[in-house]
């Protein structure tokens, strides 16, 4: 069973950078995807980025597009997220996820980490 860690969260003002690592406990198999979901106080759980473990295809949501960089390092079994420009609307808990599937939605994955708060100030 993998096991998941974010960490690098906190608090920021508006148009700073910040990133947010997780590293993973446990082999991840070539065909996995890697993805960032958050979610910001009374709202739903959303899609931000994925990333291929195997190749370095990606994928983001258009909220966070131009702005957000997801990438990897194989070697120490991390995934990262660059995030610049940030927004007060960027305010929330981050987890990361395991899936099978290049997929935006979260029912194909079925590992999650616990999160990492992360507070945009305007």
């Amino acid at each position: 069973q993998v096991q998941l860690q974010e960490s690098g969260g906190g608090s920021v003002q508006a148009g700073d950078s910040l990133r947010i690592s997780c590293v993973a406990s446990g082999r991840i198999y070539s065909s996995s995807v890697l993805g960032w979901f958050r979610q910001a106080p009374g709202k739903e759980r959303e899609f931000v980025a994925l990333i291929r473990w195997s190749r370095d295809s990606t994928l983001y949501a258009d909220s966070v597009k131009g702005r957000f960089t997801i990438s990897k390092d194989r070697a120490v079994n991390t995934v990262y997220l660059q995030m610049n420009a940030l927004k007060p609307e960027d305010t929330a808990v981050y987890s990361c996820a395991k899936g099978s599937q290049y997929s935006s939605d979260q029912r194909d994955y079925f590992n999650w980490g616990q999160g990492t708060q992360v507070t945009v100030a305007s």
